[in-house]
């Protein structure tokens, strides 16, 4: 896997987060529109004020390329991961390289037992992620998400902090 490192999000990166929201795949991972700076410092800031979730700024070779975060930390010590990727960062590993040392802090430093993903059966892309970087598959959940009118299944996957 490639190198990267996790580090919190900064106002500099404010054209990182643009570009990687104005990708059209992209646009519709927000609830609200990522695209001006305004837009960008408050999406920032929804994932540093939070006791519940924690967000990191990925880099690959010091350029923001990615985000990973966990999130609805929960009292059973569970917490639900997403993660993305830049455009020009896809299919060199950096979700999966990401996503893995995010489940090695929040099992560490957030004390975490049980870490959730989900990702949309059309989207191989994503579950090759979540394999890569230790999460078992444990099911399909029916219908479970919406994009405008269409419906998605979701396979959910898991990873344990005695995996």
């Amino acid at each position: 896997m490639i190198e990267v490192r996790l580090r919190g999000w900064r106002p500099d990166d404010v054209p990182a987060v643009l570009a990687a929201f104005a990708a059209p795949d992209m646009a519709q991972q927000s609830a609200r529109p990522v695209d001006t700076p305004e837009a960008a410092l408050e999406w920032m800031a929804f994932w540093g004020f939070r006791d519940d979730a924690r967000a990191f700024a990925v880099t690959a070779g010091g350029e923001v390329v990615g985000n990973v975060a966990v999130s609805n930390i929960d009292a059973h010590d569970t917490g639900w991961v997403s993660y993305w990727t830049s455009p020009h960062a896809r299919g060199r590993g950096v979700a999966a390289a990401a996503t893995l040392l995010l489940a090695e802090w929040a099992f560490r430093e957030r004390g975490l037992f049980r870490l959730e993903l989900g990702h949309r059966l059309n989207n191989p892309a994503s579950c090759a992620v979540a394999v890569k970087a230790g999460f078992a598959a444990e099911g399909i959940e029916r219908a479970k998400l919406r994009y405008g009118h269409e419906r998605f299944d979701v396979e959910r996957h898991a990873r344990l902090a005695t995996d």
